[in-house]
């Protein structure tokens, strides 16, 4: 775990996982001194399946949006419960993208 100094912040998780040429995912977690409005937990992330230069699976809490999902062109809430919960989520939603795009 590396600390970003001038934020606070912890960084969690950072991990790119190359799945073909043209297909990768990555997942960056941080611990946030203060939730990211309107989030409620001390959590800010971003994981995302890329494939062929194109966001086909995202999970993320910007802010301003909050905890949010994208499936392909769709977005939609996400319900964040924990980390580990969040990073099952996201590679579930990666393995059925891939499943039902011919990719698994």
């Amino acid at each position: 775990m590396a600390q970003y100094a001038n934020m606070g912040a912890m960084l969690l998780i950072r991990r790119r996982v190359v799945f073909g040429n043209r297909d990768f995912a990555e997942l960056v977690v941080w611990r946030v001194p203060e939730p990211v409005p309107p989030s409620t937990h001390g959590f800010k992330y971003r994981l995302v399946y890329i494939v062929e230069g194109r966001r086909v699976v995202g999970f993320d809490n910007e802010r301003g949006k909050g905890d949010h999902l994208h499936l392909g062109d769709q977005e939609q809430p996400y319900a964040f419960s924990d980390v580990e919960t969040l990073v099952a989520d996201f590679l579930g939603a990666v393995a059925d993208w891939r499943a039902e795009n011919g990719k698994a």
